[in-house]
């Protein structure tokens, strides 16, 4: 149900309090060379970063005065910017938090420098998990180097290791965050504070949840409530019994103890005066009643959490609250108010760009609207799911691509300079050894015999460095525009190549483009080794199924281009069905795994028909990339041709290329779909479920 997003929401905000409960180097535990040595102040950072999620803006407003009477450079104020500096992300202050972060990386060399360099990253990143951007915090984490990291007094290792734990964890890297997880939950007993310890096990618990094993998430949920009442604060017991409604909420789990966890954990925010908690946490157990049955009770509880939502300005809150709101008066009968109401919920998540969420508004407000029996309103709503999740996939897709891009480029860059220092030492060595033959000409100059024979050997010399310079060079050459992996073109020989199939009017060939299905899935199931090893049986069997003479490149990531000089009708239709059969045909093997991999195929002949139309090269591969993709929304193991386009130009080519579906429809585009064969594929790579079979469908 869309009421999981309060769920989600809180679970944000219970991530983000474990990041800046780490702000301070206040505490029981030894004085580091970065800690506070004001034992007042030191309690004040301590009261402050453990109530921190209550009032994030006025905390900050009280550190502001205390800084600036410290000395600069000093420990004491450094703890005090860094502290600063998250509360500003918490209460999402963009300026403060840059104009703070500054202050950090600027901070003077010494001791105290290392300490400096992590809270920096710690801030920025902060700031950017509240957009719920990931990637990009991982990468300004990662970007602190190791050195920097362990030279880092403990506080700030310890926020760093929490921090990426919870980024990981949200990037799908359950491995490493599972090792950030036990190096802060070490940190933390070196610090030797219980509400530390308490929080780094709310974190190692959500890990090992995400991980399928709920009931080990449940054994350290359970110490991090003992930790936790050692030195009992509200708003770190409002976290700890956060994660225990969440690690009881899967099918093992039991409701009374979610409802009790849900019940104190609303306790806990309301005792800390943290409205914003407060709402996400009646949220959650509005949530809990909707998925109990019990609409009624779901519908006044998300009317309190409103309220609270829109006076704190926490648009999360805001929009769970009501999704909750209209879920519940569709399942009390109230369709058309409920409707609204879930719609204006998922006008919100859109506002905040929270794609991933109004993907799953649309879905759960599509089942209610089912079981209240509007059908036409609940297609509608499943229809905009459906469109939600495409771009979603298509945006994910299009990230992926450029990363792993940026990736090859960086190698790319290393190659280059590795092939200029070879390239000059062999100059070098031609050089000096013209240099040898004019002095040995110099030296001998008197007796001839013994100078020819030396000049014939200072010869013979040269012209083996000169071959091996050639030599090199077109070695090199060919490693450059060779992808190391599969042995396969890669885009540099590409666009030397596609010149020669280029004429004025553009392009004038067949164009392929072919994209692994789901190999994320193949990666996370069995191991980016076996991923390697899917991508290099899939090189082969392309190869096995074009000519000698057909270019075929691996396009980056998963994607690979196919280029075929002939443009016979049925010659491209027949060559996508035979890569789709032989792509699917059969599991790669890799060690002792069978692993099945299908692909969904664009492709078109140029010139097309009705006009002839010719295409540059770019213009090609952006239809073929277009097609590709709905070939994947259509199910995927499908390959989608041009076989007709009403487009006299490039110009209106990609006009209609930009609203492909609806040209399709419209029937200004003829595509051709075909089917690849039956394929055993596997939810997850779990139970199996039967895919559709080979064959052509009829063109439209």
């Amino acid at each position: 149900m869309h009421a999981s997003l309060a769920f989600r929401f809180a679970l944000g905000a219970a991530l983000l309090a474990l990041l800046l409960a780490a702000c301070s180097g206040g505490g029981d535990g030894p004085a580091p060379a970065a800690a506070p040595v004001d034992a007042a102040l030191a309690r004040d950072l301590d009261r402050i970063e453990r109530a921190s999620m209550a009032r994030p803006a006025q905390f900050e407003q009280e550190l502001r005065a205390r800084g600036e009477a410290l000395p600069a450079g000093s420990a004491a104020r450094l703890d005090v910017i860094a502290l600063r500096g998250l509360l500003a992300a918490r209460a999402r202050d963009r300026a403060l938090t840059e104009q703070l972060a500054e202050q950090l990386r600027n901070w003077p060399a010494g001791e105290g420098r290392a300490s400096a360099v992590v809270a920096s990253a710690s801030v920025g990143a902060s700031y950017v998990i509240q957009s719920a951007d990931m990637r990009e915090a991982r990468k300004q984490l990662m970007a602190v180097s190791a050195a920097e990291v362990e030279a880092a007094a403990p506080v700030h290792r310890w926020r760093y290791h929490e921090q990426l734990a919870a980024v990981t964890s949200d990037t799908g890297d359950l491995d490493a965050s599972l090792a950030h997880c036990h190096a802060a939950l070490r940190l933390a007993e070196q610090i030797g504070q219980p509400w530390r310890r308490a929080l780094s096990l709310v974190q190692l618990a959500f890990t090992t949840f995400r991980a399928d094993t709920p009931a080990r998430a449940r054994e350290f949920i359970a110490q991090a409530l003992v930790e936790a009442q050692k030195d009992p604060d509200p708003m770190t017991l409002n976290q700890v019994y956060t994660m225990r409604g969440i690690v009881h909420t899967d099918d093992g789990g039991d409701p009374a103890v979610v409802l009790q966890a849900w019940s104190d954990a609303l306790d806990q925010a309301t005792r800390a005066g943290a409205d914003a908690v407060r709402a996400l946490g009646l949220a959650n157990l509005a949530d809990y009643h909707l998925r109990q049955g019990h609409p009624a009770r779901a519908l006044e509880l998300a009317e309190q959490a409103l309220p609270l939502a829109r006076a704190t300005r926490s648009l999360s809150a805001e929009s769970a609250a009501r999704s909750n709101i209209g879920l519940a008066k569709i399942a009390l009968g109230k369709v058309a108010e409920g409707r609204a109401e879930a719609r204006a919920a998922i006008t919100l998540d859109e506002q905040q760009g929270s794609l991933a969420y109004a993907a799953d508004g649309w879905l759960d407000l599509g089942r209610f609207l089912e079981r209240a029996g509007d059908l036409p309103g609940a297609v509608a709503a499943f229809r905009e799911h459906r469109r939600a999740r495409d771009r979603l996939l298509r945006d994910e897709t299009r990230k992926l691509l450029l990363e792993a891009q940026e990736r090859q480029d960086a190698e790319q860059r290393a190659r280059d300079i590795e092939l200029l220092n070879r390239d000059n030492a062999l100059k070098a060595e031609q050089v000096h050894q013209q240099s040898l033959a004019l002095t040995l000409w110099s030296a001998l100059g008197g007796c001839i015999v013994v100078s020819l024979g030396l000049l014939y050997q200072a010869f013979r010399r040269v012209r083996r460095a000169n071959e091996a310079l050639a030599h090199s060079n077109a070695s090199l050459k060919r490693q450059s525009e060779t992808d190391p992996l599969t042995g396969l073109a890669n885009r540099r020989h590409f666009q030397a190549a596609v010149k020669s199939l280029s004429g004025e009017g553009g392009l004038a060939a067949s164009v392929f483009l072919i994209d692994i299905d789901h190999f994320k899935r193949i990666n996370d199931a069995f191991g980016h080794a076996a991923g390697d090893a899917v991508l290099v049986e899939i090189a082969r069997r392309l190869r096995e199924a074009v000519r000698e003479d057909d270019l075929i490149v691996r396009w980056g990531g998963e994607e690979f281009l196919i280029v075929v000089r002939t443009r016979e009708g049925l010659f491209a239709p027949q060559l996508a069905q035979r890569m789709l059969d032989l792509i699917g045909g059969r599991p790669v093997q890799h060690e002792a795994s069978e692993i099945p991999a299908t692909a969904s195929i664009g492709f078109v002949s140029l010139p097309v028909p009705p006009h002839g139309l010719r295409l540059p090269w770019e213009s090609a591969i952006d239809l073929v990339d277009t097609v590709m993709y709905l070939a994947k929304s259509q199910g995927r193991n499908k390959a989608y041709g041009v076989d007709r386009i009403d487009a006299e130009d490039a110009l209106s080519a990609a006009q209609l290329t930009a609203r492909l579906e609806s040209a399709w429809n419209e029937g200004l585009v003829g595509l051709q779909a075909l089917h690849g064969p039956a394929v055993a594929r596997t939810t997850d790579f779990g139970s199996e479920i039967p895919m559709s079979g080979s064959g052509a469908a009829a063109s439209a």
